[in-house]
């Protein structure tokens, strides 16, 4: 059974990594490469996720109660979600999420998408998302998502990455991105919670409540602080530090 320090750490490495374009998944595989966790449990992973949707429900509140007054912008995201989620379906019920979750490719996406990060971070604003956030953009962003399904693209990475390709300024791509993973999110945790049900149901412990706290924390500072920072600098410091990170596991790869 995990201990507190360890869904402490994987709190962390959750809440962070979801929401900064750097890959959660590169994370996770580094780190247990030097850490063996005891039995991490899907039951965890539920929560783990759980955490992290609750910190974007309760960060963007006011936003989702104006988007339930004013459906245009709701129908949207819903729009952008619709690519990834039969085809996430398709990749873990097939079984090739796991076939592509090792660290060369990871590795190589890691470094490919730091690098796409940092092109369309130089791309010239012309856009807002008040009045240019069209079905297009949505289905644009939403396929670009999809991307997110190789291990070591990053979730928010791509779907920022998308969203100033399409001329958006890095605020509004990032609460698009945010904002898109609520049904991502949320799909991931109705098909564990059905995986769990169908297999063996784990009796819901302290341990599992700890990882909806401890995600929930780490999860909505990491959103508050990105939001802030990006207004005032550039993803450059992230393309640098995926870079760093794609250097370190293909080094344990290929040496």
């Amino acid at each position: 059974m995990l201990s507190s320090v360890e869904i402490l750490i994987l709190s962390i490495i959750q809440g962070v990594s979801e929401f900064l374009p750097i890959s959660s998944i590169a994370h996770l595989v580094l780190v247990s490469k030097y850490y063996v966790f005891n039995n991490q449990n899907l039951l965890i992973d539920i929560c783990l996720h759980l955490g992290s949707l609750l910190a974007i429900i309760i960060y963007f509140r006011d936003d989702l109660f104006n988007f339930i007054k004013n459906k245009k912008f709701l129908i949207k995201i819903l729009i952008g979600t619709i690519p990834i989620i039969p085809i996430g379906y398709i990749f873990f019920q097939t079984g090739i999420i796991n076939q592509l979750r090792n660290l060369e490719v990871i590795g190589w996406t890691s470094f490919a998408f730091g690098i796409l990060l940092y092109i369309s971070d130089k791309t010239k604003i012309k856009k807002k998302i008040e009045t240019d956030f069209s079905n297009k953009s949505a289905i644009f962003i939403g396929m670009f998502q999809v991307l997110a399904l190789i291990p070591g693209v990053s979730r928010s990475g791509i779907t920022i990455t998308s969203g100033r390709l399409l001329g958006f300024n890095r605020f509004d791509s990032a609460k698009v991105s945010f904002l898109l993973s609520i049904p991502t999110l949320l799909a991931a945790s109705i098909l564990g919670i059905y995986n769990i049900y169908r297999e063996a149901s784990p009796e819901l412990n302290f341990l599992a409540i700890i990882a909806v706290i401890f995600s929930f924390i780490f999860s909505y500072l990491t959103i508050m602080i990105f939001l802030n920072f990006i207004k005032k600098f550039s993803l450059k410091i992230f393309v640098v530090y995926r870079i760093i990170i794609s250097i370190l596991i293909l080094s344990i790869v290929y040496l």
